[in-house]
């Protein structure tokens, strides 16, 4: 008779735990599906949106870590999760994941709210083209925070304070990453960055720096442009070469070899904004010398 009570107290005690956790699952599963799906392209803006909305949303990435935005399609469970969003936060400079795809992923979900991020950014213009690549300025991050911050107070206005206070919190924190990488590079001497892709015009806009690029408009470099881009490094005294890991590198490191320089990576995509830049302005201080 013990044996048997003793079976049954195990008996409830397993139900009862099982029945906790399935309880906690469900619970967690309402949470989840109660915030608000957003839908970014690139992952640096999800640190924006999270930054902003907190606990109240869910960001999907289109392009992510280490994918080109360039090249890259999206998957069908991507495609899927577009389908329950409320919003989608597209950068809008041309980028060309949102030129080729944009329009096919807002078909899927015609009542998300479209937010520009680059409503406000000056943009630059060369060779015809602006260039995509709006994020790598803290000057320009807050402005697309901005955009994001009113698209989320659009799609959940009762929710406007919190998203307002979380704004503004990130705001300072992009204007003391701002004012931090300044101090940085305001007494280099040596202003020439050269990079594969010229992924940082803004940055250098921002910081006084002038950006050569080993990419020739986007394209992979002529014999002739290559020994211009060699003999230019040589007689700037350049010895870093900045690459993506989105990138193929071969001829960067031909270069390498011809100047004597090291190669060394910096993520235009890195998903943490205000850390993975302020690497980068350590990087550009270090080579800049």
């Amino acid at each position: 008779m013990r044996k048997i009570l003793v079976i049954l107290a195990l008996v409830a005690v397993f139900l009862f735990v099982a029945f906790i956790a399935t309880y906690t699952s469900i619970l967690q599963t309402e949470k989840n599906d109660s915030k608000i799906i957003v839908v970014v392209t690139i992952p640096p803006q999800a640190e924006f949106v999270e930054k902003i909305g907190g606990d109240k949303v869910k960001v999907i990435v289109m392009v992510p870590p280490q994918a080109s935005p360039h090249v890259y399609e999206p998957t069908p469970s991507q495609l899927k999760e577009v389908s329950k969003a409320k919003l989608y936060a597209k950068v809008g400079s041309g980028i060309e994941f949102e030129r080729v795809w944009l329009n096919k992923i807002l078909s899927l979900n015609k009542k998300m709210l479209v937010v520009d991020c680059s409503k406000g950014v000056k943009t630059i213009e060369k060779n015809g083209h602006v260039d995509p690549h709006i994020w790598l300025s803290p000057k320009n991050a807050k402005i697309m925070v901005e955009n994001i911050a009113q698209g989320l107070i659009e799609v959940d206005p009762k929710n406007r304070e919190y998203y307002e206070k979380n704004k503004e919190e990130y705001i300072r924190e992009l204007d003391a990453l701002d004012k931090k990488i300044a101090q940085m590079l305001s007494k280099k001497k040596n202003r020439k960055i050269l990079v594969y892709h010229p992924s940082w015009t803004y940055f250098a806009r921002d910081y006084g720096l002038e950006q050569i690029s080993i990419e020739e408009n986007g394209k992979e470099p002529t014999p002739q442009y290559l020994m211009s881009v060699i003999k230019e490094a040589k007689d700037s005294n350049i010895t870093t070469i900045f690459v993506s890991p989105q990138f193929n590198i071969k001829n960067a490191e031909i270069i390498a070899k011809e100047i004597n320089a090291k190669i060394e990576v910096v993520d235009p995509l890195a998903r943490n904004y205000t850390a993975n830049m302020l690497k980068v302005a350590k990087s550009f201080a270090k080579a800049l010398k």
